[in-house]
This record gives structure tokens, sequence and C-alpha cells, in this order.
């Protein structure tokens, strides 16, 4: 295997990577509440997967060639990779509802309005 193989799987991890990230800097979804939080992303993780096995089952869903991906499968025509995406998917989806939430309830702009000026005194 080369390294190429391993570009689409190191692009999610990195999208994976930048969601935590927001998920911190904004308490969003595991720092706001960790259990409840995993409890949601396994969920809607299994839920896909699911639905994944269903459409290859039924002859809907087929495995891409490609050389950007590794070629390990975790079942018949299922990649690793879209266990990643997956999680991907559905922490971005919760990101973006609880972000959403905070917006609409307007604790944004409480967040803006209470933060520390940068850049010390005027005058």
């Amino acid at each position: 295997m080369s390294p190429i193989n391993f570009a689409y799987l190191v692009a999610i991890a990195i999208a994976l990577t930048g969601m935590v990230l927001l998920d911190r800097r904004f308490t969003l979804f595991f720092w706001r509440d960790a259990r409840r939080a995993a409890i949601v992303l396994v969920t809607g993780v299994v839920f896909f997967l699911v639905w994944d096995l269903g459409g290859i089952l039924l002859g809907i869903f087929f495995r891409g060639q490609t050389d950007f991906m590794t070629g390990l499968l975790i079942g018949p025509e299922l990649p690793i990779e879209e266990v990643f995406f997956l999680t991907l998917l559905c922490y971005n989806t919760m990101n973006a509802y609880t972000a959403a939430g905070d917006w609409l309830d307007g604790r944004w702009s409480r967040r803006a309005s209470t933060a520390p000026i940068e850049g010390g005194a005027e005058g």
C-alpha cells in the first residue's frame, strides 16, 4: 500500500479533528454532555451502517474503486472509510444542530457581549 491509499481516510480524520475543535471551542456536543453525545453519535453511526448494509444486500450500494482508499473492508462492499465518514456526518450534524439551537436561543449574542476585548485598554 502506498501513502496515496490513505488520502481519503486522512482527509476524513482531518475533518473530524476540525469537528472536535469546533465542539471544544463552542461547547457544542461532547463538551456539553459527553455521555449523551456518545449515545447519540453511536446510535447515528449504527443506524447508517445498518442502512448501508441493507442497501448492499439489496444490490443498491457498491464500493467504488479508487487509489485514494485503503481497500480495507469491514464487510462486503463496505470499506473502513465508511465508518469514519458516517462518524464525521453524525458529528457534523450534531454540532450544527446544537449551534443552531444556541443561536436561536440567543446564547451566541450573550457569548459575544461577555467576551473579553482583545488588545487591552483603550485610551
